[in-house]
């Protein structure tokens, strides 16, 4: 009887195997090419003296590949560096913009926080590949809000150059 069970659940699961228009593939950000973000707004934050920097990658679900923190960096700016990299990468935009809104008096943007987790401060920048979001970089703990994000984008940047230039 077992036997028969599973004949016919193996049977069903082939009938209604999955077809092209079912499955997409799409880029996925890896170990190497978060490395390489960081390495890049590492590089920039440095060249532009920046006191510190906690620099971080995430996948496009919003989760933590790669993390480095400069040394003198208040520790808590590795929590807050992920928070905008996950929200950034979650939303597919800058978080400057959400900090703009909040700012400007556009109170239910802040109401998001009771449905998902983010963290709308300017310094997340999502990582493109063409449309797609591959994953997002966040940087606290510069000099200003305007240097965590110049950092972020700096280190975004190093992989889509890098991606365009392999024709990706």
């Amino acid at each position: 009887m077992r036997a028969l069970s599973l004949s016919l659940a193996l049977a069903l699961m082939t009938a209604r195997s999955a077809t092209a228009g079912d499955v997409t593939t799409q880029p996925t950000l890896t170990l190497e090419g978060a490395k390489r973000v960081v390495a890049a707004a590492i590089a920039y934050a440095r060249s532009h003296d920046a006191p510190g920097a906690a620099i971080a990658v995430v996948d496009a679900g919003g989760h933590t590949i790669c993390l480095e923190r400069l040394d003198g960096t208040f520790p808590a700016s590795s929590d807050v560096s992920i928070g905008k990299a996950r929200t950034a990468a979650n939303f597919g935009r800058p978080t400057r913009g959400m900090e703009e809104s909040i700012n400007k008096n556009r109170p239910a943007l802040a109401a998001v926080a009771a449905v998902t987790a983010f963290t709308p401060l300017q310094g997340g920048v999502p990582i493109m590949v063409g449309t797609e979001v591959i994953g997002a970089v966040g940087v606290s703990g510069a000099a200003s809000a305007q240097q965590d994000e110049e950092i972020a984008i700096a280190g975004a940047s190093a992989l889509q150059t890098a991606s365009a230039a392999q024709g990706r």
